[in-house]
């Protein structure tokens, strides 16, 4: 019986909203055209509708929607991570990124938080922010870079540890103070 009103508050949402999720889409897949979009959301949808009874029960529609096309699009560019500019790369990965030092209920991140989150970086010390940028941002792995630069494995995943350490504790403080 709760899936029922669950299905009906969906299908309301996605009615009401509907523009707003293409636009979203849109604004997040630059190069995109309206069927994309579209195609992204009637996927979302349909998974959506189609949970299972037993499945926990959706307490904030708006934020579940969006997270769940947020992932979907993320998803979509990985598939066509070659089709994409160097730029709509780096904006999937501060999205990505943001996701891990900002967990919001909606995962909507504006401008200002991927502003804050390119300063932190900036702000690192060069031996961090390499490492950072050349296995999150570059797809590069451990090993690569370890036989690039001569720099032991170990020492690598250090700095990026401590690298990921010193950014969740600088926004963190952002944060609170937004």
């Amino acid at each position: 019986m709760p899936n029922l009103e669950e299905d009906k508050n969906l299908k309301l949402f996605f009615n009401n909203e509907y523009v707003s999720l293409k636009a979203y889409v849109q604004s997040k897949i630059k190069d995109t055209t309206d069927r994309d979009a579209e195609d992204i959301i009637q996927e979302v949808a349909l998974k959506l509708f189609s949970r299972k009874e037993n499945s926990s029960p959706i307490t904030n529609i708006a934020g579940f929607v969006y997270r769940a096309i947020k992932n979907k699009i993320i998803d979509t560019m990985r598939v066509n991570t070659k089709r994409l500019s160097f730029e709509e790369q780096t904006e999937l990965k501060l999205l990505e990124f943001s996701e891990l030092f900002y967990e919001n209920s909606n995962n909507v991140y504006s401008e200002a938080i991927k502003a804050e989150l390119k300063k932190a970086i900036n702000d690192l010390k060069p031996e961090y922010q390499s490492i950072l940028i050349a296995i999150d941002f570059e797809g590069y792995n451990y090993k690569e870079i370890a036989n690039e630069t001569g720099i032991p494995i170990g020492t690598l995943m250090s700095r990026r540890h401590r690298a990921l350490a010193i950014l969740a504790k600088k926004l963190e403080i952002k944060r609170h103070i937004n």
